[in-house]
């Protein structure tokens, strides 16, 4: 392919579901269906969450945490993938694709990360109960938090400075809906092997260490919930951390379905298969951030509870 200087390239074409227009109509009611719910319901365990002070502690503190950076990350692309679905050439500019791609690499790794100190969280409440209070002070959960988001902040800057110091061929088309980093790297006209180590040192660091804190800790999790003598107990132990057992199964069983499925060799196959990449990771960034609140919801009495008195005040507010 012809190289092009960067001044030059002043902005990408985005494929996303070009060839299907009668898709682009269905997906565009869903997913704007889907971010009207990430926001209300986020947006609501949030509010609960500050509002009651009940819910005042590390547990909730993270799960705020990770309803705001659900409703960070899809705000950052599901916007631009509306968009999309309604205008005829698919255009970002090349300022705005580093914006959204920087945006969205630093939700996803930050999500990554917090997912492993909630995992922390659990495996102190369970195995530690008594020292809980004293282990996880808000000198330790704020500093958990905050280095979750200093770890993905830094983690994106340098990927996409990184991906954005690469020369780019005269070919600006991108199969996406977004300016996903690997679709970016395709387009590039030089070697990416810097690129390649980079990315993959920071998937040890935000995907592979925070899913071995979290299996780690839910071998012990395991081992000691089965190790209470009453049944009752055990049900009670293992329902203070199923909603975040479940999280992490959705989060990460999207993504390495994303990742670990083969790849087509012949070129049609592979304009199939950038298309169905492109459906899996609309997925991924907007089913699994619309999910948590309902997972947190539905299995924890806390927060139904806390969600009936905050309507029960405003209610009785009104009347009065």
């Amino acid at each position: 392919m012809e190289r092009t200087n960067d001044s030059m390239l002043t902005e990408f074409v985005l494929v996303g579901l070009s060839a299907h227009p009668k898709l682009q109509t269905v997906f565009f009611v869903l997913v704007l269906w889907m971010y009207l719910m990430i926001l209300l319901g986020n947006g609501v365990l949030i509010s609960v969450i500050i509002y009651d002070s009940h819910l005042h502690t590390p547990m909730y503190f993270f799960l705020c945490n990770l309803s705001f950076l659900d409703i960070c990350y899809t705000s950052s692309s599901v916007p631009l993938i509306l968009d999309s679905f309604l205008t005829v050439r698919k255009t970002i500019s090349f300022s705005g694709c580093v914006v959204q791609m920087f945006l969205s690499f630093a939700m996803g790794a930050t999500e990554c990360v917090l997912l492993g100190m909630m995992a922390l969280d659990r495996y102190v409440a369970i195995c530690y109960p008594l020292r809980y209070p004293v282990i996880m002070s808000k000198n330790t959960y704020v500093p958990m938090a905050t280095g979750s988001w200093v770890t993905g902040l830094t983690d994106s800057l340098v990927q996409t400075s990184l991906a954005m110091q690469l020369p780019f061929c005269t070919n600006n088309v991108i199969s996406h809906f977004v300016c996903e980093i690997l679709a970016i790297l395709k387009l590039a006209c030089a070697d990416i092997s810097i690129n390649v180590i980079s990315m993959a040192g920071s998937n040890v660091i935000v995907l592979i260490i925070p899913l071995l804190v979290i299996s780690v800790s839910y071998v012990f999790i395991v081992a000691t919930i089965l190790r209470i003598p009453s049944t009752e107990g055990k049900r009670k132990a293992f329902s203070t951390c199923s909603a975040h057992l479940t999280v992490v199964i959705i989060f990460y069983g999207t993504i390495f379905f994303m990742y670990a499925k083969p790849k087509s060799k012949n070129s049609a196959g592979s304009d199939h298969q950038d298309i169905i990449d492109a459906l899996i990771s609309l997925f991924y960034g907007v089913m699994t951030p619309m999910l948590n609140p309902i997972i947190y919801s539905l299995r924890n009495k806390d927060v139904k509870a806390a969600v009936k008195s905050m309507l029960g005040r405003k209610h009785f507010s009104d009347g009065v």
